[in-house]
């Protein structure tokens, strides 16, 4: 249950940080940031239950920040256009590669039932 709730943390944060990046657009309604606070809200209360149910801090934020950031400049690059460079994805890479690192350590040293 508590790798849902972290699940459900990634997408309402991408959720929450893609409506702000559509709250800053000339002529934009109000209305997304509701979503901004929404997406935001509904991000920390669900990574808290996820913490509350399992899911380790080091292993469930590395995941929440690596996977959120990989995610976020997805959405960046088909809904706003904004295409990363070459270093960008190598940074992502990179990310992707340090959330794998710190999740199979959080298995290794993981105490034993």
């Amino acid at each position: 249950m508590g790798w849902w709730a972290l699940a459900g943390a990634i997408f309402a944060e991408v959720g929450g940080t893609t409506a702000m990046r559509a709250a800053t657009l000339p002529g934009a309604s109000w209305a997304w940031w509701s979503g901004v606070v929404a997406g935001y809200g509904a991000a920390f209360g669900l990574f808290s239950f996820a913490l509350a149910h399992g899911v380790g801090l080091s292993a469930g934020y590395a995941i929440w920040a690596g996977v959120g950031v990989a995610l976020t400049a997805l959405i960046a690059w088909v809904i706003f256009g904004e295409r990363p460079g070459s270093w960008a994805i190598v940074g992502l890479v990179f990310i992707v590669i340090g959330v794998v690192l710190v999740e199979a350590a959080g298995q290794a040293s993981s105490p034993r039932a």
